[in-house]
This record gives structure tokens, sequence and C-alpha cells, in this order.
């Protein structure tokens, strides 16, 4: 799994796999976009609005947390 984040234009993109198939955008909502191949794979979700999409902090960080050791990383996006 990779997540590219564009700051130009807040958008942010979590690549689930390679594409490797035609797929397909679906709409589900004003900030998400899903691409789906016609198998139902999906491959990957693109966040409009990403800085409230993925709740970043006050410093521009995205927080990634492992739920089950507890353990926290911040990552600094660009602003």
């Amino acid at each position: 799994m990779r997540l590219t984040y564009d700051p130009r234009y807040n958008v942010a993109y979590i690549h689930l796999r390679d594409k490797s198939a035609e797929v397909e955008t679906l709409r589900i909502s004003d900030e998400l976009n899903v691409d789906v191949a016609p198998d139902g794979t999906v491959y990957g979700l693109e966040l409009l609005n990403a800085n409230h999409q993925l709740a970043i902090g006050p410093q521009g960080e995205l927080i990634v947390v492992n739920e089950s050791s507890g353990a926290r990383t911040a990552i600094k996006l660009p602003a």
C-alpha cells in the first residue's frame, strides 16, 4: 500500500495495488472516488479535500497508528 499527496490540489490517493487492469472510477461522494476493476477488485481511493479526510493535525502531519502495538508515526506533509 502506498499513499501519495498533492498539496497543490489537496488530494491524496491510497494505492492498494498496482493497476494491472482497466479500472472504473466510482464517485462515492464529493470527497471520495474509488477505482474498481470489472471483477470488483479495489485498486485505490482518491481523497478530495485530503487535509480534512485524513484529519491532518495542526502541525500539517499525518499520524499513522498501529492499533495492535499503539506505535505512532507522524509524517510531515508539505504545505
